[in-house]
């Protein structure tokens, strides 16, 4: 999830000529994919950690996944599926870090010897990359083990066609939690993809567009975690390990907190006197911010946050919620958003916006 900070690199730039202002940045990417070759690889090694752990429990008969489906008891069988699963982990690992890289660049910045802001941007873009390559390695693996037990039952064909529904179209997994918890895995791996790259479009839309679309990664972060407490049997219950990923995400609450308070540009701080419209969103998304970290504290206090009781085998959990069409209404809000963000930032609209406060009488503001 690249760009967290919605900043554009500080290393001097050469002036660019019409051409170049229209094309992707192809040089930019090859660098940081160039770049994401390190912290890649520490990924593949931390993914290869928690696969030899999740197989250890297997075969130790202590993973949780056993009280879902017991019949996964042989590690090896069942491979494809423990890689999906480490992939899983480690892809929402590095998300974590790139998020906390993103909101310590767009936010009060650390001043840290060891840490310059260009360092920091780098290591934010290279995290983000290898995240992206993380989460499409785990649908991969769930592609694999899908396609493994469809052979069991049907031809080549068909069992290639259901798996690809199954693991890659929204919506397409019909049955159980998957219902649900694969939908929205899908719809942050395909949110990801484009906000991301839209750093390498700058030069065509704009650096203040992409900055503003940029800001709305955040909720490909939450469909992640949300994925993850939903589908990962590694936290399906109540317990010690689910809490602790719950509370992991309050130093990320905090960050965003700050980062609203005392944002690094001085544009982007609240103030009450200005335009209705922007004044309203900001202090909206403040209180937002408040709520959450008031909603995380109580979670953390009361250890209920709707996940399974590992005692209940009458079925009394609480009902799997929402529904999928509450969130296909609200990717469209966010499509809209989107939408709108994207029309008000585009520099045809900028220069209207200018060239009307330059006229004499015009509100200020």
């Amino acid at each position: 999830m690249p760009e967290l900070s919605g900043s554009v690199s500080a290393a001097p730039r050469p002036p660019r000529g019409p051409r170049e202002r229209g094309r992707f940045d192809w040089a930019g990417l090859r660098a940081d994919l160039r770049g994401a070759v390190p912290d890649a690889s520490l990924a593949l090694l931390a993914t290869g950690l928690i696969y030899w752990l999740l197989y250890a429990r297997i075969s130790s008969g202590t993973s949780a996944t056993l009280s879902l489906m017991p019949h996964m008891e042989n590690p090896a069988e069942y491979w494809m599926y423990w890689m999906c699963q480490a992939f899983g982990w480690s892809a929402l690992l590095w998300a974590y870090i790139t998020v906390v890289f993103g909101l310590l660049r767009s936010g009060p910045y650390p001043r840290w010897r060891w840490l310059p802001v260009t360092r920091l941007e780098k290591w934010h873009r290279t995290t983000s990359l290898t995240t992206i390559g993380l989460m499409f390695l785990h649908a991969a693996f769930f592609f694999g083990d899908q396609l493994r037990d469809n052979l069991t039952r049907w031809g080549t064909g068909r069992s290639l066609w259901t798996a690809f529904v199954d693991v890659f179209v929204p919506g397409g997994y019909a049955t159980g939690t998957g219902r649900i918890a694969i939908l929205i895995g899908l719809l942050a791996l395909y949110l990801a993809i484009p906000l991301s790259l839209a750093f390498y479009l700058r030069h065509r839309t704009g650096s203040r567009m992409w900055v503003a679309l940029h800001r709305f990664v955040i909720v490909v972060y939450v469909l992640s975690v949300w994925h993850t407490l939903l589908y990962g049997t590694n936290v399906w219950y109540d317990g010690t390990f689910r809490t602790l990923v719950w509370a992991l995400q309050m130093p990320i609450a905090a960050l965003i907190l700050l980062r609203l308070l005392a944002p690094a540009r001085p544009r982007e701080r609240l103030r009450l006197r200005g335009h209705p419209l922007p004044v309203t969103v900001r202090l909206a998304g403040r209180l937002a911010v408040v709520a959450t970290v008031l909603g995380l504290l109580a979670v953390l206090v009361t250890g209920v946050d709707g996940g399974r009781d590992p005692d209940d085998h009458g079925g009394t959990s609480p009902a799997l919620w929402p529904e999928r069409w509450v969130i296909w209404a609200g990717l469209l809000a966010l499509t809209l958003a989107l939408v709108a963000v994207a029309h008000r930032t585009r520099p045809a609209a900028r220069k209207d916006r200018e060239r009307d406060r330059d006229r004499p009488g015009a509100p200020a503001g």
